[in-house]
C-alpha cells in the first residue's frame, strides 16, 4: 500500500517536531516574501532580501522533501 505525499506530510506534521518546525519556518518565509512582493516598488534592499528569503525557503523545502523521501521507504517495507 502506497501512501501519497499529502498523507505523508500530514503524518509527519502530526508526529515529527523537526518536520513541523521546518514547515513553520517555510510558511513564515512565504509570508515575508508575499509582503515584499506585494509592494508596488522594490528597493535594492527589498530585492536582496527577496532573493535571500527565496534561497532559505528552498533549502527548507529541500530538507522537508528529504525527510519525506527517507520516511517513505520505511512505510513500504
Amino acid at each position: 500500500m502506497e501512501i501519497n505525499k499529502e498523507e505523508l506530510k500530514a503524518h509527519l506534521m502530526a508526529t515529527s517536531e523537526e518536520f513541523r518546525s521546518l514547515a513553520s519556518k517555510h510558511a513564515e518565509l512565504h509570508r515575508q516574501l508575499e509582503a515584499i512582493e506585494g509592494k508596488e516598488h522594490l528597493t535594492l534592499e527589498d530585492e536582496t532580501q527577496e532573493q535571500s528569503l527565496k534561497k532559505q525557503k528552498l533549502r527548507l523545502k529541500d530538507q522537508m522533501n528529504e525527510m519525506l523521501s527517507r520516511y517513505k521507504p520505511q512505510q513500504v517495507a
